[in-house]
């Protein structure tokens, strides 16, 4: 036990060093690339989360892009997650998940975008059809 707590401890993330080596060898020219393919995957989905109706909040660091559910009548990001997977086949992340008092972000979802083109384009097709009975409210 105290063998493993010390290196848990104390070297926690000498595995990820090896990893870290591999990323150093990479060219510069695959961070440009994955950077715009992550830039026009962002866009690609913040166009279809507006298409559907939500309030976006476009991301400058992160592969998540936060939106509001008020636009659609609700309030309840933890129901409409919930229901969403069923209503358009897609899922969501309740923000209020990530702060010390939930009722800040208790109207707000986040989606990925660090996914195939297709997935997408797929995730904002079913959101704008499982979603357009909301928008007329």
């Amino acid at each position: 036990m105290r063998t493993a707590k010390q290196y848990l401890t104390y070297v926690s993330a000498g595995p990820f060093q090896y990893a870290v080596a591999e990323a150093l060898r990479l060219s510069d020219s695959y961070y440009t690339d994955l950077r715009a393919d992550l830039l026009r995957k962002r866009d690609l989905l913040d166009a279809g989360l507006r298409d559907a109706g939500f309030e976006v909040y476009e991301p400058q660091g992160t592969y998540f892009i936060t939106t509001d559910i008020t636009p659609f009548g609700e309030k309840d990001a933890y129901a409409f997650c919930r229901a969403l997977p069923e209503r358009c086949g897609v899922v969501a992340i309740p923000n209020s998940v990530f702060y010390d008092n939930p009722d800040v972000g208790r109207s707000q979802v986040c989606f990925t975008f660090c996914k195939r083109t297709a997935v997408i384009d797929a995730a904002a097709e079913g959101l704008a059809e499982g979603l357009s009975d909301l928008r007329r409210r």
